[in-house]
C-alpha cells in the first residue's frame, strides 16, 4: 500500500467503543470468513473438555470393574464429572448460554458496521479484536501484534515518532490522537487518517484495566472542509485589507479590535497596528464624535450614522473623512472611513462647501442641533451629544426632554416657552441656563430658521458648557464678599484699636494711682484684661482682612508641627488620638512661623470640638508637584509647586450650608459663649496672606478635612544670612528689653493723633515720664507746630490715618525741612500697609492698642538710637 505520512495533532478525539458494555469482545470467537479477526490466543476449551471427559469415563470404568461396582453407577459418575466441568467453565466465563452468545453477535454487527476501524489490544501489544473497517482502511494485519498496524503505515521517521507517542499513551492508559497523511500516487486523491488510542475497561475478568481501544478514521473530507474555510477566511481578510474603504471594528469598551490595511496606511500606522499595542477609538476620533457614536450604541440604534469629520493620524495631523458607523446587536461597532483627500469613485462626492460645513458642524466645540416644527431634535453634532443628558444627541426626542431634567419643572417651562417663541419666528430670545446636575450647567441659545425653514429644520439650538463660568462667577462673588467683609473687618479693627488704646492707657494711669491693696486695683486690672482680650479679637480680624504684620521666614512645616505636637496632644485630651504623618524631603515654604502655628492650633481645636466622644485627628504633609496640582483641579489655585498640609478628623462632619460659611468672620455653630467665630476666619486670612490656599471637605458622620497649599520656596544665601542675624540679634534684643525697665526720659515730643481720648492719654503718659509733649490733631497742625518751634523737635509720634493730612504725607513734608527728624508711627493697621507708600525703612512703628509702658519704652528706644 502507499506510504503514510504522520501529521501530529493536538486534537484528541478518543472513541470508547462499548467501554461500558457487558459484551466481552476479547472472548468472542472469530467469525469464519473474517481473516482479520482473532480469538484471544488460548487453546479451545471444547476439545480439552472432551478429552478430559473421555479419560474420566475410562478411569471410572476401570475403577468400578476392579471394585466390582455396577456399570450403571460408573456411567452416573462420569456424568457427574462432566457436570462439574460445565459448572467451572460457566463460572469462568468460557461457556456461554443463549443471551451471552446473542450479545456477542450484536456487538460484532455494530463494530463491523461502524464508519471507523477498531482494534482492541492488551497493553503488552497483543491484539484481541479487529473489525472489518480497519482492514478497509489500512489492509490486512500481518500479525496479532499492535506493531503490525505500525508496519502497515510504512517506515517513515515521522510515522515512527507518531506511533511511538501513541504506544506511549496506550501503555500509560492515556488518551491521544495523531493524524497521518496518506500520499497517494497518480491522480488518486490524498487521504488523511486519524488514529486515536484510549483505555478500555471491559468490566470484569482478567483483562480488566489491561486493554486499549485503537480507533482509525478517515478524516480527509473533514480536513478539506477546514482548509477550505481557512482559505476563505484568508481571502476575505485579503479583500478586507485591500478594500478602498478604511474599516475598523470597536468593542463596547472603545478598544479597536480590527483595522484594515487601507485605514492603517491612511492613519500612518504600521502594517500590523494592533500587535503589541492597544488602539482606542478616542485615539482616532475626537471626544465629541466618540460620544455621538457611543450614545447611539447605548440607545440601541441599529441605523447607520454618517458624519463628515476629521480623523487624527498617528503623527497628530488631521485626515478629512466621511465616517459611516453601525452598531451590531452584540454591541460591537463597524466603522467605515471614506478618505476625502482623494477621489475613490465611491459615489460619496459632494460639493466642497457641503463637506466643509459638515466638518465644521461636527468639529465645533459647542453643541449644535436642529429642531423640527413639532419641537423634536432632527440632527445634532458630537458636542451636543456630549453636553446633553442622554449622550446620544437626542435625535427623534423632544428638545425639552434633552435639555432639562424631568424634575426641573421651572427649567422645562422656560425652555418650552422660549422654544415656542422661536418656532413662531421670533429672534429676540435671551439665552437660558439649565442644570443637568448640580455641577453641570449648560447655556442654551435658540434661533429660528427664517429664510430656509422647513418642518424638519425650523429652529437651531446652540449649547455651551457654562459649568466653569458659573463656578468662576460663584467663586468671584464669594471672593468679593470675603474681600468686602475683610475691608469692613479691617476698618472696624482700626477704629476699635483706638478705643482699646484709650481703655488700656487710662487703665495704666489709674493703676499708677492705686495701691495693689486697694479694692479698685483689681477692678481696674479686670478692665484692662478684658481690653487685652478684645485686642486679641481685633488681631484675628486683621488676620482675616490680611492686614496684620507677618514676619515670613524660610522653614519646614514638619518642624513647626513637631514643635507644637506636645501642646496639641494636651489640648485634645486622652480621648482623641493625634497622628502626625510627616513627609520625606519636604520642600521649604516662606511663612510666619508663629502665625502658621496658630493655623495648626486653631484647626486642631476645632477638630477636637467636633469629636466630643473621641476619635482620630491626622496631620499629614506632602509635596505637590505641578502635575499633582493640575490633577487636583482646585478652584482658584493655579498650577504650580506647593507644600500640602491636610488636617482631618473623624468627627461629626458639617452640612453643605455650614461648609460654605465656615471662613466668614463671626460665623459659628457653637453655643453662646463657646466661640467667637473668628478661629477659621483667622486661619483663612493667614493662609491667604502667606500666598496659599485652603479648602474644606466634610461628610456628615465621617468627619472633616482641611487642605492647605502653600507655595514652594527655594531658600537662597540671603535667607541663611538673615536666619544667622536673627539668631544673633535675639539675645541683644532681650538684653535691651531688660535694661529698659526705667521708662523715664527727657526731650521734646510732638504727638499727632486725631482721636482726642488717645491723644489725651498719650500726652499724660509721656509727660509723667519726664518728656515735654506738644500735641496736634492732624498733619497740617503738626507741621505748623514744627515751624513755630524752628524744627527743634526731638521726635514725632504720629497716627497714620488722619483727616486733612495723614501721617505719611506729613512725614514727607517734615523730611523736606528736617531730614534727620525721628518719627514713630502708631496705627491699628500693620506697618507694611504704609511702608510701601513711604519708600523708606527709617521709621519706627508701634501697633495699636498700646499700653503706657510700651509707648514710653518705644520713645526712649528711638531717642537713644
Amino acid at each position: 500500500m502507499p506510504p503514510l505520512e504522520a501529521v501530529p495533532s493536538s486534537n484528541q478525539i478518543p472513541f470508547d467503543f462499548m467501554s461500558d458494555s457487558g459484551v466481552a469482545v476479547q472472548r468472542g470467537p472469530a467469525s469464519s470468513g473474517s481473516p482479520g479477526s482473532f480469538a484471544d490466543g488460548s487453546v479451545s476449551y471444547l476439545p480439552v473438555l472432551g478429552a478430559v471427559f473421555a479419560l474420566g469415563v475410562v478411569a471410572v470404568t476401570l475403577a468400578a470393574s476392579t471394585a466390582g461396582t455396577p456399570v450403571l453407577l460408573a456411567v452416573l459418575a462420569s456424568f457427574a464429572i462432566l457436570g462439574v466441568f460445565f459448572v467451572f467453565g460457566w463460572l469462568a466465563g468460557h461457556i456461554r448460554i443463549g443471551d451471552r452468545l446473542l450479545s456477542d453477535d450484536i456487538a460484532r454487527s455494530i463494530s463491523d458496521g461502524i464508519d471507523r476501524g477498531l482494534m482492541v489490544a492488551r497493553r503488552d501489544g497483543s491484539v484481541l479484536f479487529v473489525n472489518h473497517k480497519l482492514e478497509e482502511l489500512v489492509g490486512r494485519l500481518s500479525s496479532r501484534e499492535v506493531s503490525a498496524l505500525d508496519m502497515a503505515f510504512g517506515p517513515d521517521l515521522a510515522v515512527r515518532e507518531a506511533f511511538f507517542r501513541l504506544n506511549r499513551a496506550a501503555d500509560r492508559g492515556d488518551r491521544h490522537g495523531e493524524d497521518f497523511r496518506l500520499s497517494a500516487g497518480g491522480a488518486l486523491p490524498q487521504r488523511i487518517l486519524r488514529i486515536d488510542v484510549s483505555p478500555l475497561d471491559l468490566g470484569r475478568g482478567r483483562e480488566t484495566g489491561r486493554t486499549v481501544l485503537w480507533s482509525v478514521q478517515d478524516v480527509t473530507e473533514e480536513r478539506m472542509r477546514v482548509a477550505a474555510a481557512r482559505q476563505s477566511l484568508v481571502d476575505t481578510l485579503g479583500f478586507y485589507d485591500a478594500s478602498p474603504v478604511g474599516l475598523l471594528t470597536v468593542d463596547q469598551s472603545g478598544t479597536v479590535r480590527h483595522i484594515n490595511g487601507t485605514l492603517a496606511r491612511w492613519l500612518g500606522y504600521p502594517n500590523q497596528p494592533l500587535v503589541n499595542r492597544v488602539v482606542r477609538l478616542s485615539d482616532i476620533l475626537n471626544a465629541e464624535t466618540v460620544a455621538l457614536i457611543e450614545g447611539a450604541r447605548q440607545a440601541g440604534a441599529e441605523d447607520m450614522i454618517s458624519l463628515d469629520i476629521d480623523a487624527t493620524r498617528e503623527d497628530g495631523r488631521l485626515l478629512p473623512v466621511r465616517l459611516v458607523a453601525r452598531t451590531h446587536r452584540d454591541g460591537h461597532r463597524l466603522i467605515a472611513f471614506i478618505n476625502r483627500e482623494a477621489d475613490h469613485g465611491l459615489g460619496f462626492d459632494a460639493p466642497a462647501s457641503d463637506v466643509r460645513f459638515a466638518r465644521f458642524f461636527q468639529s465645533a466645540p459647542f453643541g449644535i442641533a436642529s429642531v423640527s416644527a413639532d419641537g423634536r431634535v432632527t440632527s445634532s453634532n458630537g458636542a451636543f451629544a456630549r453636553l446633553m443628558l442622554d449622550g446620544t444627541g437626542g435625535v427623534g426626542k423632544r428638545a425639552v426632554d434633552v435639555l432639562a431634567r424631568v424634575d426641573d419643572k421651572s427649567a422645562r417651562i422656560e425652555i418650552e416657552d422660549q422654544l415656542r417663541r422661536v418656532l413662531a419666528g421670533k429672534a429676540a430670545v435671551q439665552p437660558l441656563e439649565t442644570a443637568l446636575s448640580p455641577n453641570n450647567v449648560r447655556r442654551v441659545y435658540m434661533s429660528p430658521m427664517v429664510e430656509q425653514a422647513t418642518d424638519r429644520e425650523a429652529a437651531m439650538l446652540y449649547v455651551v458648557d457654562a459649568t466653569e463660568q458659573k463656578a468662576l462667577e460663584v467663586q468671584y462673588a464669594q471672593s468679593s464678599k470675603m474681600e468686602a467683609v475683610g475691608k469692613l473687618a479691617g476698618g472696624i479693627a482700626h477704629d476699635f484699636n483706638n478705643v482699646l488704646t484709650a481703655i488700656i492707657g487710662y487703665s495704666d494711669l489709674l493703676l499708677q494711682t492705686h495701691a495693689i491693696s486697694d479694692p479698685a486695683y483689681k477692678d481696674i486690672k479686670n478692665i484692662q484684661g478684658s481690653a487685652y482680650r478684645a485686642a486679641g479679637m481685633v488681631r484675628q480680624l486683621l488676620s482675616f482682612s490680611r492686614r496684620q504684620t507677618l514676619q515670613a521666614e524660610s522653614l519646614l512645616l514638619d518642624e513647626v508641627i513637631s514643635e507644637n505636637t506636645s501642646m496639641l496632644r494636651t489640648s485634645l485630651g486622652e480621648k482623641i488620638m493625634l497622628k502626625v504623618q510627616p513627609s520625606r524631603d519636604l520642600w521649604y515654604v516662606k511663612v510666619d512661623k508663629g502665625e502658621f502655628s496658630r493655623v495648626i492650633v486653631n484647626l486642631t481645636v476645632n477638630a477636637g470640638d467636633a469629636m466630643p466622644d473621641g476619635g482620630v485627628l491626622s496631620i499629614k504633609t506632602r509635596n505637590i508637584t505641578e502635575r499633582d496640582s493640575q490633577k487636583l483641579g482646585r478652584e482658584g489655585m493655579p498650577v504650580g509647586e506647593y507644600v500640602g498640609v491636610e488636617v482631618s478628623d473623624t468627627g461629626t462632619g458639617m452640612p453643605v450650608d455650614v461648609l460654605e460659611k465656615i471662613f466668614e468672620p463671626f460665623f459659628t455653630t457653637k453655643a453662646v459663649g463657646k466661640g467667637t467665630g473668628l478661629g477659621l476666619s483667622t486661619v483663612y486670612g493667614i493662609v491667604k496672606q502667606s500666598g496659599g490656599f485652603i479648602y474644606a471637605e466634610s461628610v456628615i458622620g465621617r468627619g472633616t478635612s482641611f487642605h492647605i497649599y502653600l507655595p514652594r520656596y527655594i531658600p537662597d544665601l540671603e535667607d541663611e544670612e538673615a536666619a544667622i542675624a536673627l539668631a544673633a540679634a535675639s539675645p541683644a534684643k532681650e538684653a535691651a528689653t531688660l535694661k529698659s525697665s526705667d521708662l523715664t526720659g527727657t526731650g521734646r515730643v510732638l504727638l499727632v493723633e486725631d482721636e482726642d481720648v488717645v491723644r489725651s492719654f498719650a500726652v499724660r503718659a509721656l509727660t509723667r515720664q519726664g518728656y515735654e509733649v506738644l500735641e496736634a490733631s492732624d498733619g497740617q497742625e503738626a507741621l505748623d507746630i514744627v515751624a513755630a518751634h524752628n524744627g527743634e523737635i526731638d521726635i514725632v509720634v504720629t497716627d497714620v490715618v488722619m483727616p486733612e493730612m495723614d501721617g505719611p504725607t506729613m512725614f514727607r513734608e517734615l523730611r523736606k525741612t528736617n531730614p534727620s527728624i525721628k518719627v514713630i508711627f502708631v496705627s491699628g493697621y500693620p506697618n507694611e500697609a504704609f511702608r510701601e507708600t513711604l519708600g523708606t525703612e527709617e521709621v519706627a512703628f508701634l501697633p495699636k492698642p498700646f499700653s503706657l509702658p510700651q509707648l514710653a519704652e518705644k520713645v526712649k528706644q528711638e531717642l537713644a538710637r
